[in-house]
């Protein structure tokens, strides 16, 4: 039985996706639990964010880590993630698709109790 994935995107966040690593080459996705960028995922270069010890990445988005926070990840970690993307500004401004007027943002759906039995092993940042 193939395993559920974690973390999916729309078409429209996919071309964006696409257009950034054309313009970037090799991406990463992140999604923190707050402060400055409140909990809205944001995309850097690969290597352009530096993560903490116990960060999660949950699945690849055209092939891209996405990464939570440690923390943010406790309280999702029963919820599938829809990356989608939307026209506008957010509140956190680093990310590369800010300056071509999109934002990313994230659509939320619990789990079944037979997906939640056959996810995908998500993978922790060590330093170890």
């Amino acid at each position: 039985m193939e395993k559920i994935k974690r973390v999916e995107a729309t078409q429209k966040a996919l071309d964006v996706i696409v257009f950034l690593a054309e313009k970037f080459g090799d991406l990463m996705l992140y999604q923190a639990g707050g402060c400055c960028e409140g909990t809205q995922p944001q995309c850097f270069e690969k290597g352009g964010f530096y993560l903490r010890n116990g960060d999660v990445c949950i699945g690849t988005v055209n092939g891209f880590d996405f990464w939570l926070d440690k923390d943010l990840f406790e309280y999702w970690k029963f919820s599938h993630f829809t990356l989608d993307v939307t026209d506008g500004f957010g509140p956190g401004g680093f990310s590369l698709e800010t300056p071509y007027g999109k934002t990313f943002k994230v659509n939320y759906r619990l789990f079944t109790e037979e997906e939640n039995a056959n996810l995908e092993p998500v993978r922790l940042n060590n330093y170890d």
